[in-house]
């Protein structure tokens, strides 16, 4: 079989390696990939789809843009949603409705227009302050005060940062974050073990939002009865009002949650793997992911599923770019790779090659993977692998998976 991931991250770079240890033995392409990914697969332009069997989706954009149906269209199976499904990513207001309409838990919430609207919504701060479009993990503001909140909308309706897009203004949640992601084949929803990302650049969660800066599998406070009872609360019934009207869900849906203490809650949805979550998760798989994904373009096709996971602790760590997140360096020569032992899984995200050298060409540039016996273990080796690698101005958050 000929598998094409679509991407160029690290979270491609991870599905790619997790798809070629399927004992299909499959020829893994992508496209565009990075010299990281060009180790690993075959790359291939954009677009050239002459021959795949399965593609693979792993950015956001092409799934809200229609490429699902595109592939549909040609006979080429795809592991990922329609366009008229994946707007529970594409827009915000869309999946609060769908979540209002399927009765899943979630912060109160107000979509606007205009600045003065947005502030009236707000009763108390901190409040959070989300662009309903596609922003790359870098459209929200938890606006501390009145004038915080005023500048995000402003920035967002007035300027326009991310487009012409009204603007979700939601109650803010306190508690422990977790991301739970679910294979679904539009009947029924599977889950893959959960994880928790850091999203800010800063130590102790400070500074500004980011595409996620490390992230941890498993949680000690997440248990199979947990897990089992979130699917059935919260992927189930997404995958079952989307079946209903008639845009049936099918890929992986990622639910970012929040551990309040009135219960489990959910912050938002995604149509596609989390970065870094899943650097950290599918290194624990057991088993064929090629078989699953590939079952998922199936309808009803994950049918007596199980997933088997390794019991140890992963724990990904992410080196960005000097600047990142309001902006990123790039044509830094990255040196001490060729250095890093055994066992530990080194996948390039914003990565080029330059005479023969590989350097820095976006934010968010390594993800460094190491599994241990328990996350202390694994927390060790990943800082101890991560501090061989050297680049000017690189960036490390201390206290990812920290006790």
């Amino acid at each position: 079989m000929r598998v094409l991931v679509v991407g160029a991250g690290g979270r491609e770079h991870a599905l790619v390696r997790a798809l070629a240890r399927s004992p299909q033995a499959p020829e893994v392409l992508c496209a565009p990939g990075n010299p990281g990914i060009a180790q690993d697969a075959e790359l291939r332009p954009e677009g050239d789809y002459d021959g795949v069997d399965l593609v693979v989706v792993g950015p956001e954009v092409p799934l809200v843009d229609g490429l699902a149906d595109d592939l549909a269209e040609r006979g080429i199976a795809c592991f990922g949603p329609s366009a008229a499904a994946a707007r529970l990513e594409g827009s915000k207001a869309f999946a609060k409705e769908v979540m209002a309409a399927a009765g899943i838990p979630t912060a109160g919430h107000w979509t606007v227009r205009t600045v003065p609207d947005g502030l009236a919504v707000i009763a108390s701060y901190p409040a959070v302050i989300k662009s309903d479009g596609l922003a790359a993990g870098k459209g929200v503001v938890i606006a501390a005060d009145e004038d915080e909140a005023r500048a995000a909308l402003h920035e967002m309706l007035v300027e326009r940062r991310f487009g012409d897009h009204p603007v979700v203004v939601e109650e803010h949640l306190a508690g422990e974050e977790v991301s739970l992601l679910a294979l679904c084949d539009g009947e029924r929803a599977v889950p893959l073990a959960p994880a928790r990302d850091y999203k800010r650049i800063g130590e102790g969660d400070t500074g500004p939002n980011t595409g996620g800066m490390g992230a941890f599998s498993p949680l000690d406070d997440f248990g199979d009865a947990r897990i089992a009872e979130v699917v059935a609360t919260v992927h189930q019934p997404v995958v079952d009002e989307l079946a209903r009207r008639g845009t049936p869900f099918h890929g992986v849906l990622y639910a970012g949650l929040m551990l309040t203490a009135e219960g489990v809650k959910v912050l938002e949805f995604n149509v596609r793997f989390g970065d870094p979550e899943t650097q950290a998760v599918l290194p624990r798989l057991r088993g064929d992911l090629l078989d699953l994904l590939e079952r998922c373009t199936r309808p009803g096709g994950l049918a007596g599923a199980r997933l088997d996971w390794d019991p140890r602790a992963a724990v990904t760590l992410v080196l960005a770019s000097r600047g990142y997140p309001a902006g990123s360096s790039s044509g830094d020569v990255i040196s001490g790779l060729d250095g890093i032992p055994g066992g530990i899984e080194v996948t390039h995200a914003g990565t080029a090659e330059r005479s023969g050298a590989v350097v820095t060409a976006g934010g968010r540039v390594l993800n460094v993977t190491a599994l241990g016996e328990d996350r202390a273990a694994a927390r060790s080796a990943a800082y101890a692998a991560a501090a061989m690698i050297e680049f000017e101005g690189a960036q490390l958050r201390g206290d990812i998976a920290a006790p």
